[in-house]
């Protein structure tokens, strides 16, 4: 009964978020702000994860194709399928769901806690359009961000397989080549897409309707983690059953 009613505030909150605009020029600001502390700052680890990723794939995908009669081209093929369909879109927003909504339900919840988000009501000022409607728009960005992962993955699975001695440089871009579907890609971003939008909402709404004190800031940045997550792999399993049967 309280996973239903939690769905059903859910899409009051998203229905709250596009009442009551606030000013073009505050939401310009907010919106920058939400770039810098969601998009950019995520940069680093997103780079460090996916090169090393990228790199490990190749390695143990090497060394279980000991078979002579397999192409070493294979090795390649591999990692680009492996990172293009699911590491850089679904493993890495997982991930960023730790990251980044962790700090949104974090900064929002304590906002609630110390009272900004009563006076930002006593203002006038529609709160929920207010603090989820700049992340909505800033995680708009988050393809580029998976872009970047997909190529530093591929890019690590290089030098990670040419490198170590377990690819040449040709057959890797052979690998690479072979049976390529550019679809592919078109599935991994429209499910970028979505993700980026649960990541800006689920743990906004978690944050947003948190109640208790500091302790309970660090419970909802848990809660929000795990339900986050969950949902994440709800809308991979039912987007890949629609786009790819």
């Amino acid at each position: 009964m309280r996973f239903l009613t939690d769905i059903g505030q859910y899409f009051i909150m998203l229905k709250n978020i596009f009442k009551r605009m606030t000013k073009a020029s505050v939401l310009r600001n907010l919106i920058f702000k939400e770039v810098d502390d969601l998009i950019i700052s995520s940069l680093g680890i997103v780079i460090f994860l996916s090169f090393f990723i990228g790199a490990v794939i190749t390695i143990q995908t090497a060394l279980n194709l000991n078979n002579p009669i397999i192409p070493k081209s294979l090795i390649a093929f591999t990692a680009r399928q492996s990172i293009i369909l699911e590491f850089a879109p679904t493993f890495m927003s997982i991930i960023i769901a730790g990251k980044v909504g962790s700090f949104i339900t974090s900064s929002i919840g304590t906002m609630r806690v110390t009272e900004q988000i009563d006076a930002l009501e006593v203002m006038g000022i529609n709160s929920i359009n207010y603090l989820v409607f700049p992340k909505i728009i800033a995680m708009l960005l988050y393809p580029f961000v998976i872009c970047i992962s997909m190529f530093v993955g591929i890019a690590g699975a290089y030098l990670a397989g040419v490198m170590g001695g377990y690819i040449g440089p040709e057959q890797f871009l052979q690998g690479l080549q072979d049976d390529f579907i550019p679809f592919h890609l078109v599935y991994a971003f429209i499910k970028t897409i979505f993700f980026s939008f649960i990541l800006a909402t689920v743990p906004a709404y978690h944050g947003y309707y948190m109640k208790g004190g500091a302790l309970e800031v660090g419970q909802a940045s848990t809660t929000s983690f795990v339900w986050t997550s969950v949902v994440l792999i709800i809308t991979n399993y039912i987007l890949t059953q629609l786009l790819l049967s």
